[in-house]
């Protein structure tokens, strides 16, 4: 089963309360999203850091219900 952009923005917000999140279906098939994140827990981060904790936000459902999600990751005014 798919997730769909509530349920990834969910489990985001779950981990990271302060995010902006914008989610776009890429394919229209539930399978392909993409995700601008914003929160003021990446201040510091790199870009590999800031995805692992978007990663880790989605509780290994990378690969599985979720098939590919393109990130955007920064810290607020970066």
């Amino acid at each position: 089963m798919a997730m769909t952009a509530p349920d990834i923005e969910r489990f985001i917000k779950e981990a990271l309360p302060d995010a902006t999140i914008t989610i776009s279906d890429l394919a229209g098939d539930g399978n392909h999203y993409s995700a601008n994140v914003i929160s003021a827990a990446f201040k510091g981060k790199n870009r590999v850091q800031q995805h692992q904790m978007v990663y880790a936000a989605l509780k290994g459902r990378m690969g599985g219900e979720l098939h590919a999600l393109a990130l955007q990751t920064s810290s607020p005014q970066e």
